[in-house]
């Protein structure tokens, strides 16, 4: 989309300078606006012609049966799927009695703007009806992230030439007709009309629907107020129906004088409270809304994006796409989470149905990474909605005759949805991955309510699930068999080493937690014998490696299977899944996405800086990339390796996904773990952060770092917050600059070719390591310190065809 000549490249917006339909419902993603509680696509406010029309709230789901050619013991029996909710973006118009509709008449000019800074996306155009009467538009829209339940509009029409009658109808519009939500003919059915009306309202300027879902049976409120402004003989009229409610406004319009209408839009659900409730809740949102009014609702999205970029920018010089990909990258990443508020964050968001809103392992090892050191208040949260679900975790693991918590592959409410057992339920990293997320943000941020509260709970239901999961052999190794780590083509494997390893933290660090809080450990049935047993199963665990070769193995005799052949691969088979089938991907030495380089990046105080560079060259040749997950992980360790050029390559791939439609599926939503991969990119990769865990002999309260870790750039203060920094920059770039929030502070890094200056803006001191040097920084003196040459490693090469960005216009760099 960046690369479209309706496109321009600037640094704080995403502007369309005229409208090209054949590309419309992709940019209804990237302009689609959120708050992670409330989701309104980026459709036209006329609502036609659209691609995908779409407003979603934060876990509002309808369930549906799952198919199986075959039944077999606990395989999910329902599946959960994102509802497209009662439509409150509707403003429809009417000229001269001819509807404004962009595919008929002349359109002189039309532009969209998204601007990062305001959270506002804007909307100007001339129009000339066929009738031969012109008109210019304005509308304005925004989520607001202050006012959770609240989204409002704000448009303008005014004649050009001559006296024009206008009408307005501001609707709210339930059960759209949706292009099919599924190859399921099932499915298609349950979500064919999936809101059941229970009441529709309209007085004055005041509309509402309520609706409930026919299967889930979730309630939810729409209701609307609006402002109008006109001349004098402006009439208004409202009307409803069971899925329609209209305010209706008719005037008479002069040149110079015109009709401005403001909609405040309230949401509002629940699967407990009564008709009544809802109303009430929906009546009172909009009430404050009219009350704030639209410059103040414009006030307290400025004021609260203000705070968010003082803490989260990322200034990138030498490229001025990847410095407005990156940007827009953390628009989206905040908007997916920003009021969650104890609700999952789907991978695509609430920006389209893809995924079926679900969400996976991409919120805690993508999104909640970014968020940690950018906007960590929306983090603990994320994670409690982990802890809301635990009991259907734990009843989960029961059910696979498991201890512990197996918390779900793919998710709304919490109840797994995946109905293809390899790639799912066999994907167990995902508790590490859940723990790791409670680690970091307890760390980043001191906060020792959550550590001792929901995150001890977390940890240990997780590090049960491991000490069950696995077995000893007869020399008394630890094993955890018939799992599949991050790589879906390497599927039901034995030690897959991602697993093994973020398997090993989660027992350390729970083990270490119930150290620090042992009366809420005696709660929870922790006693010194079972974080005995989580250590010992830790120091145990089986690391394989291939000697000959000098490389760990991704999972136990992977460098033994076959090679993928590559050279008979066209580039019309990618990706593979779809055109091979999986027993035989399943056998072969082929990666759909970085597994052991994202081991690699999680767990680095596991490999020294030769392990790191020879793995990496290894892997690289054979990792097909067949996801968007995986460039801003193979980014991070090229960088670190030394293949500067190719981590930058990789860079504009994570960064450029969805700007340029790279999978073709952006229509579906936005790819927001690749977006949040922007920022990991660049910040991990050519910034080189690293917050390194204590190691194994730290089992005392005193949260130090195993002083034995050879990994460069461990921190003593590893446990207490302590970032190491590693920074190296692409010859792309001349000067990378970035913001992390840690402990309650506010830590600024300026990375040019040779130095890099380090300047604490909020905060009394902070220990700091830099290319393995230890200081501590004061907020009265930055210090600088030089960038020492990378090495210069010879380029391992990449599978044929599947070079990073091929497909990226200009990605050369």
């Amino acid at each position: 989309m960046i690369t479209h000549h309706c496109y321009t490249t600037e640094p704080w917006r995403l502007c369309e300078s005229e409208l090209d339909l054949d590309v419309l419902a992709q940019s209804e993603s990237l302009f689609a606006l959120s708050n992670g509680h409330i989701g309104w696509r980026g459709n036209l406010d006329e609502g036609e012609p659209h691609g995908l029309p779409g407003c979603y709230l934060g876990g509002f789901h309808e369930v549906h049966p799952l198919p199986y050619a075959e039944a077999g013991y606990g395989y999910p029996e329902s599946g959960q799927t994102v509802v497209n909710v009662t439509d409150g973006k509707i403003i429809r118009l009417l000229v001269e009695d001819e509807p404004f509709d962009l595919r008929y008449g002349h359109l002189a000019r039309h532009e969209r703007v998204l601007d990062f800074r305001t959270g506002v996306l804007s909307r100007t155009l001339e129009w000339t009806s066929p009738a031969g009467c012109t008109v210019r538009i304005a509308s304005r829209r925004l989520v607001s992230f202050v006012q959770r339940a609240v989204a409002a509009i704000e448009y303008r029409v005014e004649p050009v030439g001559g006296p024009v009658t206008v009408a307005l109808q501001s609707e709210l519009v339930a059960n759209e007709p949706l292009p099919s939500p599924a190859d399921d003919p099932r499915v298609a059915a349950v979500l064919d009309t999936p809101l059941c009306p229970e009441e529709d309202f309209a007085r004055d300027t005041r509309l509402r629907l309520v609706h409930r879902t026919g299967h889930s049976g979730l309630r939810v409120g729409v209701a609307a107020d609006h402002l109008v402004e006109g001349p004098e003989d402006t009439v208004r009229a409202a009307e409803s129906e069971a899925d329609v409610s209209r305010l209706v406004v008719t005037a008479t319009l002069r040149p110079g004088s015109p009709l401005r209408l403001v909609k405040f839009v309230a949401y509002g659900w629940s699967a407990q409270r009564s008709l009544p409730a809802i109303r009430d809740q929906v009546e009172g949102a909009v009430a404050a809304a009219r009350s704030t009014g639209w410059d103040g609702l414009l006030a307290q999205q400025r004021e609260h994006l203000g705070h968010f970029w003082q803490c989260a920018d990322v200034e990138v010089d030498g490229d001025a796409t990847v410095q407005q990909a990156v940007r827009f990258a953390l628009f989206h990443v905040l908007q997916a989470a920003a009021r969650a508020e104890r609700r999952a964050v789907p991978a695509k968001g609430l920006t389209g149905t893809g995924y079926d809103g679900h969400c996976f392992w991409d919120t805690e090892s993508y999104v909640l990474r970014v968020l940690t050191h950018t906007a960590p208040q929306t983090v603990a949260p994320i994670l409690g909605w982990r802890h809301d679900t635990l009991p259907a975790a734990l009843e989960r693991a029961a059910q696979l005759g498991l201890s512990g918590a197996a918390f779900p592959w793919r998710t709304i409410t919490g109840a797994e949805c995946s109905a293809y057992w390899p790639a799912g339920t066999a994907a167990f990293h995902i508790n590490a991955d859940i723990a790791e997320a409670v680690l970091r943000y307890a760390a980043a941020t001191g906060d020792d309510d959550f550590e001792r509260g929901q995150g001890l709970e977390l940890l240990v239901q997780t590090a049960r699930l491991w000490h069950g999961l696995g077995h000893r052999d007869a020399d008394g190794v630890f094993h955890i068999d018939g799992v599949t780590g991050p790589d879906e083509y390497s599927a039901v494997a034995r030690d897959n080493l991602y697993t093994n390893l973020m398997a090993r933290k989660n027992l350390r660090a729970a083990a270490r937690a119930a150290l620090r809080h042992p009366e809420r450990a005696r709660e929870l049935g922790v006693g010194p014998e079972e974080t005995g047993a989580w250590r010992d199963a830790a120091e145990r665990i089986a690391v394989h490696r291939d000697e000959t070769l000098g490389v760990h193995e991704q999972s136990a005799g992977f460098t033994r299977f076959e090679r993928w052949d590559f050279e008979a691969t066209s580039p019309e088979q990618y990706p593979l899944m779809l055109h091979f089938p999986y027993f035989d991907l399943y056998r072969k030495q082929v990666v759909k996405q970085a597994d052991l380089v994202w081991a690699m990046l999680t767990c680095p105080e596991a490999f020294t800086a030769e392990e790191k560079a020879r793995n990496f060259a290894y892997y690289e040749p054979i990792t097909a990339r067949d996801s968007s997950l995986s460039a801003c992980g193979q980014a991070v360790l090229a960088a670190e390796t030394g293949h500067l050029r190719l981590a930058w390559d990789y860079t504009w791939e994570a960064a450029l996904m969805d700007l340029a439609n790279l999978e073709h599926n952006t229509r579906d939503g936005l790819h927001i773990a690749s977006l949040a991969g922007t920022w990991i990119a660049l910040v991990l990769g050519f910034g080189g952060m690293r917050q390194y865990e204590p190691g194994p002999s730290d089992d005392s309260a005193d949260d130090t770092a195993d002083d034995t870790s050879d990994a460069e750039g461990a921190s003593d203060a590893a446990g207490t917050g302590g970032l190491g920094f590693a920074p190296r920059l692409p010859d792309a770039l001349s000067r990378l600059a970035f913001t992390v929030l840690v402990r309650g502070r506010t830590l600024h890094v300026e990375v040019t070719e040779d130095t890099a200056r380090y300047s604490l803006r909020v905060g009394e001191q902070l220990e700091v390591v830099h290319h393995g040097e230890k200081f501590t920084l004061t907020a009265d003196e930055p210090v600088e310190r030089p960038v020492p040459p990378p090495p210069r490693p010879a380029d391992p090469g990449r599978p044929p065809g599947r070079e990073p960005g091929s497909s990226v216009p200009g990605s050369d760099g």
